[in-house]
């Protein structure tokens, strides 16, 4: 497919997504969703790549879904188009491979919903996150509502939400929601070098443990457990131990330069 609202380069296994309608502030319209569902599943399947990154052009991450399209037709709401099953969402969940959020500006309601898709977030000190849904009219489908609280207790996720207040990105990372800020310029620097540190592990290593932790979270704690047993017990009869001690002596040098 060919991309008119977003880009996708792929370089040292990091493939970067950028969402690229900065005249509209990378609002979901359903053209740049379909591209984006493309790329996601192109990347996910593609052997060059090991780690996504998702971020966008101009000052804004993502405005959310593009209420002037939605105006001319609410069907962007159904299953079909930007609903709780549509295939965006589904393309997020689904990606074996680790996501990272490059949050550059505002993340607004589907543009939350988007970031919170992603398996963790750097920020540029000028990202900022809201939960508009309440003020626009319309309930998340993305999972907003469950994520949120879960990353940042239930009060808190209920006054940002209830209020539809902005959140800045110094305040974002008090919270839990990013792991990282960075000044706008470093933002893609800070965050291809830890897709990179990520991606120098086999891959096939990386996407297993991304599921195991994930699959497990949404168990209950002690059914979680037996899932890591078992699914440690069965990688532990296929794993190469022949590379163990390159590995490691891999692992002693890094260990060294990050003391």
């Amino acid at each position: 497919m060919a991309y008119k609202f977003i880009t996708l380069e792929t370089k040292d296994s990091v493939s970067v997504l950028t969402l690229n309608r900065p005249e509209a502030n990378n609002a979901l319209s359903r053209a740049l969703s379909l591209e984006l569902i493309d790329a996601l599943t192109t990347a996910d399947a593609s052997e060059e790549t090991s780690v996504l990154i998702i971020t966008g052009a101009g000052k804004a991450f993502c405005a959310g879904v593009d209420l002037a399209e939605l105006n001319d037709d609410s069907s962007v709401l159904t299953d079909e188009g930007l609903g709780t099953e549509s295939p965006l969402s589904v393309a997020m969940r689904s990606c074996k491979k680790p996501i990272i959020g490059a949050v550059n500006g505002a993340a607004v309601t589907g543009g939350f919903e988007l970031a919170l898709g992603c398996d963790f977030l750097y920020a540029s000190e000028h990202a900022r996150f809201a939960d508009t849904h309440v003020r626009v009219g319309i309930l998340p489908g993305w999972g907003l509502s469950q994520k949120l609280s879960r990353l940042i207790g239930l009060g808190r996720a209920k006054e940002l939400s209830l209020s539809g207040n902005f959140v800045s990105a110094q305040d974002a990372l008090r919270l839990g929601l990013v792991n990282k800020v960075c000044p706008a310029d470093e933002l893609m620097t800070e965050t291809l070098a830890i897709a990179k540190q990520i991606a120098e592990s086999e891959s096939a290593m990386v996407t297993a443990y991304k599921s195991l932790i994930d699959d497990g979270y949404d168990s209950p704690f002690g059914e979680a457990l037996k899932l890591e047993d078992e699914r440690s017990t069965r990688w532990a009869q296929e794993v190469d131990y022949s590379v163990m001690a390159e590995r490691l002596a891999q692992l002693r040098s890094r260990a060294s330069k990050q003391r």
